[in-house]
């Protein structure tokens, strides 16, 4: 195929995507008065069917929850490509903690930076706890409090060295507890399969509404999501930074 075809054919196809974008845009109700009826139903029916008082997490935790596994699996699959693509490869060996872009002067972290980066960790770690754990009571759940968890992993990069960081957890433990999120998404799944109703069937106690233990199976999915988004972004972490700080020379250059 030619250079001039292969522009025809992207032409082509952005012009039909264009179209779609613009009728989609000509087709949207004015502002406040778009109306739902699966909205308005499972609003209605999240507190008294499922004792959850967010209903974002009533549907991706519950009557949608096969999708939003789903969802987990391509972020597992997306991180475990990164680490496939960036992994140290046999003939690389780490020389020294250096900036990869050597026309660029790098200032050093202040005492400033580093007290209140240390300081926010406690924080900011246990905020993603907080958001974890009540997922099913506020807005929140287990992705968004697992990106926060990961924010307190890198917090302790930006107050102090690569180093520091490298050595605050083991790295195949955060490998193992990737795998353990996803996993436990699926066994919780599993649970109604076993009870004898169907997969993700919240089966579990519903409990007392706008209490912490209620809301069945619900809390135990946004733990092992919020488990499995945690490592997943703190292995990114990682893996981007040795590509960006650490010099890697080749055993012949040395």
């Amino acid at each position: 195929m030619t250079t001039r075809v292969r522009q025809l054919v992207f032409f082509l196809g952005a012009l039909g995507l264009a179209a779609l974008v613009v009728s989609a845009f000509v087709r949207l109700p004015h502002f406040g008065s778009g109306f739902s009826i699966d909205g308005a139903q499972l609003g209605a029916l999240s507190v008294p069917q499922r004792h959850i008082t967010d209903v974002v997490t009533a549907i991706n935790f519950d009557y949608r929850g096969v999708d939003t596994m789903g969802e987990e699996f391509i972020f597992f699959a997306a991180v475990a490509a990164v680490g496939l693509v960036l992994r140290p490869q046999p003939d690389e060996v780490v020389r020294a903690e250096v900036d990869a872009a050597s026309g660029r002067w790098v200032p050093p972290t202040s005492d400033a930076v580093r007290v209140l980066g240390l300081a926010l960790v406690g924080p900011t770690i246990l905020f993603g706890l907080y958001i974890v754990a009540h997922g099913h009571l506020t807005p929140g759940g287990g992705f968004q409090g697992g990106v926060v968890l990961a924010t307190g992993v890198l917090l302790v990069y930006l107050a102090g060295e690569y180093e520091h960081l490298h050595g605050l957890y083991p790295e195949q433990a955060i490998k193992v507890g990737e795998s353990v999120g996803a996993a436990g998404y699926v066994a919780i799944g599993l649970v109604g399969l076993i009870w004898g109703t169907a997969f993700l069937d919240n089966i579990g106690p519903l409990g007392t509404i706008g209490r912490l233990n209620s809301a069945g199976l619900v809390p135990l999915i946004d733990v092992a999501v919020g488990v499995e988004v945690a490592a997943g972004f703190v292995l990114l972490l990682t893996a981007f930074l040795r590509q960006a700080i650490v010099l890697r020379v080749r055993e012949g250059e040395q």
